[in-house]
Order: structure tokens, then sequence, then C-alpha cells
């Protein structure tokens, strides 16, 4: 398999700036057409429930206006699932979502609604999505993910990159070790493993460093470093930190 370690670059943030007003600016589209030509593997945004930050136009707009793959994010619900199979991006993430949550606190459980779920990719598989499960690195999940038929899983790095940021060095190792041993299980039954949530300059490398990851998905800290850098900046310094822990891991 090719080495490469993609990055996924999620436009949520530029939304959210935008409906703190409300008008049009700045624009997500936009911003993802910058960040396809700095170099972004692919756009992630997600359409939530209560279209707190992307709307259905921006899905619209940035299916019509990406020459990358657009990866969009959903709640598992039968209006996501009908906007998808519309859309047709080229892959769809199922996320868990609360209204009351600031942002995607867990990962989805799949152990316990795999019947559920199991249907509901179903058509999104064969419109051609690659479906992806953003779960926790936890081995019972990665397993019910496998065996309704997803071929992509996103491991939540949340609690890592918390840890990390907080300076809790023990909490971040054993956050690592739950990230690199589910990596490795899920890509031993021949899953595709992505990453994402929370990872900045400081703590994206040893996620970047494992081999069986084939993607990161980053956010919020890229968004926010284009405040002060500009976004083809921040978006080359996060590709210089991964592609020099992946050299580093080699």
């Amino acid at each position: 398999m090719t080495d490469k370690l993609r990055l996924g670059v999620n436009i949520d943030h530029v939304a959210t700036v935008r409906n703190a007003r409300g008008g049009d600016n700045p624009d997500p589209v936009r911003a993802a057409l910058m960040a396809q030509e700095a170099g972004a593997d692919g756009i992630t945004a997600h359409l939530r429930e209560d279209r707190r930050h992307i709307r259905d136009a921006d899905m619209a707009g940035l299916k019509a206006a990406l020459r990358v793959p657009l990866n969009f994010e959903m709640a598992a619900t039968p209006e996501m699932q009908r906007i998808a199979l519309d859309t047709r991006p080229h892959a769809v993430c199922l996320v868990p979502e609360k209204r009351e949550e600031r942002t995607t606190e867990g990962g989805l459980e799949v152990a316990r609604q795999a019947g559920v779920l199991g249907e509901f990719i179903a058509p999104l598989r064969a419109a051609g999505a690659r479906v992806s499960l953003f779960i926790a690195a936890d081995r019972d999940q990665v397993e019910a993910a496998h065996r309704i038929g997803a071929p992509v899983v996103e491991l939540h790095a949340g609690a890592y990159a918390d840890a990390w940021a907080e300076g809790r060095w023990d909490d971040r190792d054993r956050e690592l070790k739950r990230l690199t041993e589910a990596a490795a299980y899920g890509h031993g039954l021949g899953l595709e493993i992505h990453v994402g949530h929370g990872l900045t300059y400081d703590s994206v490398g040893p996620i970047a460093a494992l081999r069986e990851v084939r993607e990161l998905n980053i956010g919020h800290f890229i968004i926010g470093e284009a405040i002060f850098r500009g976004l083809p900046d921040a978006i080359a310094e996060m590709r210089r930190c991964m592609d020099a822990a992946r050299v580093g891991g080699a």
C-alpha cells in the first residue's frame, strides 16, 4: 500500500464564524477551495441536524466546486441519509450527535446498534460512497464496524488530544496506546484507518507516525491558526508536521 498520509481539512468553523453574524461571509466553499489549492487531500464538512455551522447549500456548493474528495460528516438519521444520497459525496462519515454538545464528544456506538447501522449504511455504499464510522479506539467497536460492512473507521482522538493539551502525560500515553492498538487491530481486519478530533501541530506527530493510519481529519485547530498565519500556511505547517513524523516513524 502507498505510505502517503492524507490530510482532510474540516471547514465547519469557517461557517461558525459566518453564522455568528449571518449573511454569507466568510464563505466555507471559498475556504475549501483555498485548502484544496494549499494541498489538502480532501475536505470534511459536518451537516448537523441543527445546522449550527454548515448549511445544506454549503454541501451542494462544496460538491459542485471541489476537485478533491468531499467527506460528508452526518448523524445516522433518515434526513441526512436522503441528503447524502442526493449530494453523492465521495465519502460519508457517520458520527454521534447531541444538540447540547459543543463538538462531537465521543464515538458512535456501533456494537450495540450493529443491525440498525448495517441497514443504514447499505444504500450509501450502494450509491458509491466510502462509508466511515467515527468510533472510540475500542476493539469491540472496531470489530462491530467491520462486521456490518463499513470499509473505514475514524478513531476519535479527543481524549489523547485533551491529555496532551493539559499536560497529563500518563493519560496521553495511555490514550496513544489505545489508538495504536485499535489502528493495528482494524488494519488487520482489512479496514482503512483514519484518525481525527483535536489534533494540533504538537500532538499530531505520534498519530501520523502510525503506519496503519491512512488519513487524518483536522479542522478546528487549522481554522484557528489560519486567523494568525493564513489558511495556506496553516495547512502547509500541518502537512510538514505530518510528513516529518511519517518519515521519522519509518
